[in-house]
């Protein structure tokens, strides 16, 4: 029997078949449902699909290209695990603690959030389109070149993240906290920044088109260079903030 499975095996990866995940007693008791704490645990790929996961410790964990599609994530404890490539589409992570932990390239479409802890994770090139951020928790995080079309951060706090190149077409960023982000080269066409606190943020080659800027604070921002065709400033404090070559609402480019 030893033979026929070892000969089995072989043959699959001689086929170019990666074998199912092997896991330890530890992880095994936790894939099987046993438990919903395996904190620092090798759960690569594990197939956690629209799993109960509501207070799990999975703090540490590896969970590289692990699919939590569907899955009920509130409060669970993700603080330094690796999520990297995980399918996060659809999940519920409201209040979930993700602080430190590793989401590059992560799929988050329509996940909610909401009032998540993610200060200083890692979502680089993440895809995070619509969703849902509301009063979340990102500041430090590195979210250069992530997808977030149409995602809602309003009330989010992100200071000092890093958003450079983002796509944040039409996202609503309402009183959200912005102080010193870096938006270098970011999209924000039609994105909503009511009330926004951008102070000392870097908006360089950042496209505003049409953008709702509409009390925000931009005191000491870097907006040279940026898109603001169209964008709509009523209110908004531009004191100090660095305008050299902006395309204006007004259609003309500042000294």
């Amino acid at each position: 029997m030893h033979r026929r499975s070892t000969f089995l095996l072989g043959s699959l990866l001689a086929l170019g078949l990666s074998a199912a995940p092997a896991f330890a007693q530890g992880e095994g008791d936790f894939i099987a449902g046993n438990t919903k704490a395996c904190p620092s645990c090798m759960l690569e790929r594990a197939a956690l699909k629209r799993r109960d996961l509501a207070d799990a410790d999975l703090a540490g964990a590896n969970l590289a290209g692990a699919v939590l599609h569907r899955a009920r994530l509130l409060r669970a404890k993700f603080a330094g695990a690796n999520l990297t490539d995980a399918n996060l589409n659809k999940t519920d992570l409201k209040n979930a603690a993700l602080a430190r932990a590793t989401l590059v390239r992560a799929m988050l479409y329509e996940s909610d959030l909401s009032a998540a802890d993610l200060t200083g994770a890692d979502l680089s090139d993440a895809k995070l389109q619509k969703a849902r951020l509301v009063r979340a928790k990102l500041d430090g995080a590195n979210l250069a070149e992530a997808i977030l079309t149409g995602a809602r951060l309003d009330e989010a706090s992100l200071r000092g993240a890093k958003l450079a190149a983002a796509n944040l077409v039409e996202v609503t960023l309402r009183r959200a906290n912005l102080e010193g982000a870096d938006l270098n080269n970011a999209g924000l066409v039609d994105a909503v920044l009511r009330e926004a606190n951008l102070k000392g943020a870097n908006l360089s080659e950042a496209d505003l088109f049409g953008a709702d800027l509409s009390g925000a604070d931009l005191a000491g921002a870097d907006l040279s260079e940026s898109r603001l065709t169209r964008a709509i400033l009523t209110g908004a404090n531009l004191d100090g903030a660095n305008l050299k070559g902006a395309l204006m609402p007004d259609g003309s480019v500042h000294p």
